[in-house]
């Protein structure tokens, strides 16, 4: 009991000064109402939150963001899901627990769903054998990768129309996809073996006809390719850089992370001096392509993802909702620290929390 009493002794007076505080500000800025102030409009407003108890300000407007309890805060507020697939959807070739079931949720509610992923290893084509795979039922236009965003990138600037090729840092995904648009290309999975014997007198022949370099995800990345890629942007004129993605690891299992395209990206640039142009997520483009195509209202989509600097920003950058999932790369830890200061609207274990 003497210790109950003590812990109230000292709790009560901050309680009452908390209370007085509150108090005084809703006096003050009743003040500011009577006088036609708006800016005392606003904060008596405020004020009667902080005096009943409540948060005073938007949490996000407060540099803080809100685990997600009420799903229908949320869903309420958006007509469209855009998920991003590695880490929130699944991980390595393992489905997410609860997936399937929120996805039919959503569809059963009438909200669209789109899956957005920076891996270029794939083209749509391959991710759709991927879902199916996993036994997601998706249609093939809600499927957009980065080695698609490559490839409409290269369509929007009108790439073809030049007569040159694309020589590739990356996988089968941006090969596909490319050849849906009919845009030549060197490179890719052929040069995996390559190797550069490295003697008195000798340099690499490139081919002066590539116009662009695209670098993507490459899990046979080697000397060979990376000089390569060097030659053609230092010495071809006009030759562009372009990358999928500035992801700096990836799930490759779920056992672990994995380096991420910004290694492959990094070298390159690390050579050539240059800034690359980044079709993936952060970037606006395959936001800008979804709303015009799909006629969709920007402050009604959600953009869900496990990445801060890639999903989140690409949601706030993009004048979208944001909802963070830690069933990735990101922790809580790390999105509450001081030092984060990219801030979702909202964050969740997992999207099972969506139900």
């Amino acid at each position: 009991q003497t210790h109950t009493r003590m812990w109230l002794s000292r709790l009560l007076p901050c309680a009452l000064c908390s209370f007085a505080a509150g108090y005084t500000l809703a006096r003050s800025a009743r003040a500011g109402v009577r006088g036609g102030s708006k800016a005392g409009a606003g904060a008596y407003a405020s004020a009667q939150r902080l005096v009943h108890g409540q948060v005073a300000v938007s949490i996000k407007d407060a540099g803080l963001c809100a685990k997600l309890d009420v799903p229908s805060e949320l869903l309420d507020q958006v007509d469209v899901f855009i998920f991003d697939c590695d880490g929130v959807i699944w991980k390595g070739d393992s489905v997410i627990d609860g997936v399937p079931a929120v996805l039919d949720m959503l569809r059963a509610a009438g909200k669209r769903v789109f899956f957005v992923t920076n891996n270029s290893t794939k083209s749509r084509k391959g991710y759709l054998g991927k879902f199916t795979g996993l036994g997601l039922e998706v249609a093939p236009e809600e499927i957009f990768s980065s080695s698609f965003a490559a490839a409409a990138y290269l369509e929007q600037t009108q790439f073809k129309a030049t007569g040159k090729k694309v020589y590739i840092i990356g996988e089968i995904g941006i090969e596909e996809e490319l050849d849906l648009i009919g845009v030549p290309h060197i490179g890719g999975p052929a040069d995996a073996e390559q190797k550069i014997e490295l003697k008195s007198g000798f340099a690499l022949p490139h081919d002066a006809d590539v116009g662009a370099v695209i670098v993507g995800f490459d899990r046979n990345i080697n000397y060979y390719k990376i000089q390569y890629a060097q030659l053609c942007i230092n010495e071809n004129p006009g030759c562009q850089f372009i990358v999928t993605n500035l992801d700096a690891v990836t799930h490759l299992t779920d056992a672990q992370e994995w380096a991420g395209n910004g290694a492959m990206a990094g070298a390159i640039k690390g050579c050539t001096g240059k800034e690359p142009t980044l079709v993936g997520k952060p970037s606006s483009l395959m936001i800008d392509y979804m709303v015009e195509k799909y006629g969709i209202e920007r402050d009604r989509i959600c953009m869900v993802g496990d990445r801060l600097d890639t999903d989140i920003l690409f949601g706030q950058n993009n004048g979208l909702k944001s909802c963070l999932t830690l069933s990735g790369v990101t922790t809580e830890a790390k999105l509450l620290s001081p030092e984060n200061k990219i801030k979702p609207d909202f964050y969740v274990d997992s999207i099972a929390q969506f139900m």
